[in-house]
């Protein structure tokens, strides 16, 4: 089908954001935590899958890590550093659990009848370089992300005297510079001497491209997440 990857990579902006959105409604924070451990460890299988998309070669699995930004930016936003740094330590921790979960996998002797153990030993032979890149690459952007959510907050409210106001400027302000921290960062860890130099290439141009419209779109769905705190002021005791 024409476009389909396009069509697929669009959706997913919605389907992610929105279900980490439902995951808050549904849990409160105890909801970003989980989501937090389920978009890292599956964005780490899906970034080994290649696709073409908007004439150029890109890695998924760009709008679900996406989506841990805004886990932790929608974490500081209503319930502080303290929650959405344990956030991040979280996924850190997930992430080294899964790793090593993973490789106990290759220790075992596969039966005669077994048709698995090869097609999962060609998808996870590469996945602790790649998990590992994704840790180093997820553990200094997102930590930096908090940090610089924090600042631009400090500076705005003491700026314009509101502790509500700007919430785009503080999302979109340390996102944007943590996303191409982490695009070139995990990249260059994971990747190369894997794909051509001209790939590669295509591969940080156009993951930054994604994060930067990915970035601008989370926008609504932490306002969204701050409306339903407003009209539902129990989540914030989840």
């Amino acid at each position: 089908m024409h476009f389909q990857n396009e069509i697929i990579l669009i959706a997913s902006i919605f389907l992610f954001f929105g279900g980490l959105v439902g995951f808050f409604r549904l849990f409160g924070k105890l909801g970003l935590y989980a989501w937090t451990v389920i978009c890292t460890i599956a964005a780490n299988i899906e970034v080994l899958i290649l696709v073409h998309a908007f004439g150029m070669d890109t890695t998924l699995g760009n709008v679900l890590f996406a989506s841990s930004f805004l886990a932790t930016d929608i974490m500081s936003e209503l319930y502080g550093k303290k929650h959405a740094s344990r956030c991040v330590w979280l996924g850190i921790a997930a992430n080294i659990t899964f790793i090593i979960i993973s490789q106990t996998w290759f220790l075992y002797v596969p039966a005669e009848g077994d048709s698995m153990a090869s097609p999962i030993r060609t998808v996870f032979a590469n996945t602790p370089r790649v998990m590992l890149s994704s840790l180093a690459a997820y553990a200094i952007c997102e930590i930096y992300d908090v940090w610089a959510y924090h600042a631009i907050w400090s500076w705005t409210e003491k700026k314009f005297g509101n502790h509500r106001a700007l919430l785009w400027l503080r999302n979109n302000g340390s996102t944007m510079v943590s996303q191409l921290i982490n695009v070139i960062s995990f990249n260059l860890l994971a990747f190369a001497g894997v794909f051509p130099k001209d790939v590669l290439i295509q591969i940080l141009i156009f993951g930054y491209m994604i994060f930067i419209v990915t970035s601008l779109a989370d926008t609504p769905f932490v306002y969204l997440a701050r409306h339903l705190a407003d009209r539902h002021p129990k989540l914030l005791e989840k």
